[in-house]
């Protein structure tokens, strides 16, 4: 709500929200004028199409389009509806926002519960055979069930690996405390507030031959793409399971095809491909250790409701002009 000497901000919003959410976005928004494109994005995924509208509003929000932002001269702020920036995060994007001193904040917030517990989910599934123990019934005492309960590992003295240890990693840190694992960030640039002990890429390969548990949650850059490629995957530990909550294009699926057939990895959990969804003939859709959720990690009862209410806390503290949470440039 605006107050006395606050300037009113016109406010695009691209997602497709429901007339409820439409409601709160005008109650929390008012004295503000919320513009809302005639074709709303259908998904994060998808580009959005260019709004004539755009190009005279001061404050984004969903997944504006690039070209579009660079055109939009009153642009003081965007908000993006998603944890993953990737149309954003290149050189020349950053340059043009730390040049016309706009923030960009995402919604990391939004999903490091779900996406974290997502992850746990599936490590535990690993851990105790769920997915061949709930399509077995052997009997009590038989080979099979001896097999079963033998394959069962205690996480307890397990070790993982985070790559891309942003606000999902840090929550999945936090829900492995009570396993008493061995925790460790995969970083680029140590920060010194991760919680966990950090390797950057002079001790990657030696980490990543030791760790029983690989989870991907790095974003899709020009610098990640296929970083999990036939190398990188020779350097894990024989047997380990591997993970991608994170974005498909950081791996070759090619070379994972390769490293669970050749049992250089133990298992696969994936929530992204390339593309979304596999097709039904795609090698990973046979491998039998290869478990794929279609990219629902972040989901969640209310999610656009949490999305909004995301938004509008942030936009007030950009109203009374406060640190914005999640900025990413």
């Amino acid at each position: 709500m605006t107050t006395a000497g606050t300037k009113s901000f016109r406010i695009h919003v691209d997602l497709g929200v429901s007339a409820e959410h439409k409601r709160l976005l005008r109650e929390r928004t008012e004295g503000h004028e919320l513009v809302f494109p005639q074709t709303p994005i259908s998904s994060v995924l998808v580009k959005a199409e260019r709004d004539p509208q755009f190009a005279n509003v001061d404050i984004a929000f969903g997944q504006a389009d690039t070209e579009s932002i660079a055109e939009a001269p009153r642009l003081k702020w965007i908000h993006v509806s998603s944890s993953g920036i990737t149309r954003y995060d290149n050189p020349d994007f950053r340059a043009l926002m730390a040049r016309r001193g706009i923030p960009v904040t995402n919604s990391a917030s939004v999903y490091n519960e779900a996406c974290a517990t997502h992850t746990l989910s599936f490590i535990l599934a690993q851990a105790r055979c769920l997915p061949h123990a709930l399509g077995s019934n052997a009997a009590n005492g038989s080979e099979e069930w001896q097999k079963l309960r033998g394959a069962c590992v205690p996480l307890r003295g397990q070790s993982v690996l985070i790559l891309g240890y942003g606000a999902i990693g840090k929550r999945l840190a936090e829900m492995l405390a009570p396993f008493d694992m061995d925790v460790i960030a995969y970083r680029r640039e140590a920060r010194g507030d991760e919680g966990v002990p950090v390797v950057t890429n002079d001790r990657l390969a030696e980490v990543l031959g030791r760790t029983d548990h690989v989870v991907d949650i790095l974003p899709e850059s020009a610098s990640t793409r296929h970083f999990f490629d036939a190398g990188r995957f020779s350097q894990i530990k024989q047997g380990a399971a591997f993970y991608n909550i994170g974005r498909g294009a950081t791996v070759n699926q090619e070379a994972l095809v390769d490293a669970l057939r050749s049992r250089r990895l133990g298992a696969a959990w994936l929530d992204v491909t390339e593309p979304e969804p596999l097709p039904d003939d795609h090698p990973l859709r046979h491998e039998p250790n290869c478990f794929i959720t279609p990219h629902i990690a972040g989901g969640h009862v209310d999610e656009t409701g949490t999305l909004v209410r995301h938004f509008l806390a942030n936009f007030d503290r950009f109203v009374r002009g406060e640190p914005l949470a999640d900025r990413v440039m």
